[in-house]
Formats: structure tokens, C-alpha cells, sequence
């Protein structure tokens, strides 16, 4: 599966989620750091959800950058 992930800086570290997946959460002290830890929440998170016997939510967000003039 494919999930988009979002990541902001937020001070001196990253913080990463993902909008398919309520909840799943991440946090690095780079971006890099960010980037392996929300692979690591999606994982753990799909885990859970089935071990509960959830459903899986399906990759559904896109992302795009839109240009604009300022």
C-alpha cells in the first residue's frame, strides 16, 4: 500500500501524520528521522487494526502542490 504522508517541520524537529490513517503519528529529530519513524507508525498501525480486526482504510488522499503568485 501507498499512504500520503504529511510532514511540517515544528520547531527543531519533524512531525509527520497520515491523513488516510487517524491517529498515526510520528516525530524525528530530522527529516530523515521523521521519514523512517511514520513508516514505522503506518506499520504498527496496520498491525493494530488488524490484530482488532478493523478494516484496513484504503490509500484515498492525493497530493498535489498547487503554485500560486503572491
Amino acid at each position: 500500500m501507498r499512504y500520503a504522508v504529511v510532514i511540517e517541520q515544528a520547531g527543531d524537529n519533524y512531525s509527520a501524520y497520515v491523513p488516510d490513517l487517524p491517529g498515526c503519528i510520528a516525530t524525528g529529530d530530522t527529516l530523515a528521522d521523521a521519514e523512517h519513524e511514520i513508516r514505522d507508525a503506518i506499520a504498527f498501525h496496520l498491525d493494530g487494526l488488524r490484530e482488532d480486526g478493523l478494516e484496513i482504510p484504503r490509500a484515498a488522499s492525493r497530493v498535489e502542490y498547487v503554485e500560486v503568485v503572491a
